[in-house]
Order: C-alpha cells, then structure tokens, then sequence
C-alpha cells in the first residue's frame, strides 16, 4: 500500500526528495498512511477543491477493501 501511495505521490510532486510516506497502526488496527511533501507541493497534493487528495483517499480504500483492511490517509503540513 505504501509503494502505490510513494508512485501516486511522486508522479505529482516537483520536489520528489522531500516526500516521506510512512505507515503506522492506530488503536483499532487500521492502517495509517501519512504523507508528508514540501510546502511548495501541498497544493498540487491536495488539488482543487481536495479532489486529488480525495482521490487518493478513494484509491487507497479500494486496496484495503481488496486486502480486507481498513485504512486512512493523512496529509501532513
């Protein structure tokens, strides 16, 4: 799930040193993916309106479905 989420970052970013995507566990057991770009690129991640980051959010709850997991996105500053 982090590989796909890195690629679809990736492909968006200018500054593609600075993207971090780390996974992590919350308290329920559902995958936490938190991705962190520079400031510069926030708005490229977030798209208009939040649609990109939206629909990244939607991509990453079809994996999970296929893999029978729950999981969230997190988009930090």
């Amino acid at each position: 799930m982090k590989d796909m989420v890195r690629y679809l970052t990736e492909q968006l970013v200018t500054k593609l040193d600075e993207v971090e995507i780390t996974e992590t566990r919350d308290e329920q057991g559902c995958l936490v993916i938190r991705i962190k770009v520079a400031q510069e690129d926030m708005g490229r991640i977030i798209g208009k309106n939040g649609k990109t980051a939206k629909a990244i959010r939607q991509l990453v709850a079809a994996k999970a479905s296929q893999e029978n997991i729950r999981a969230t996105v997190e988009i930090l500053e």
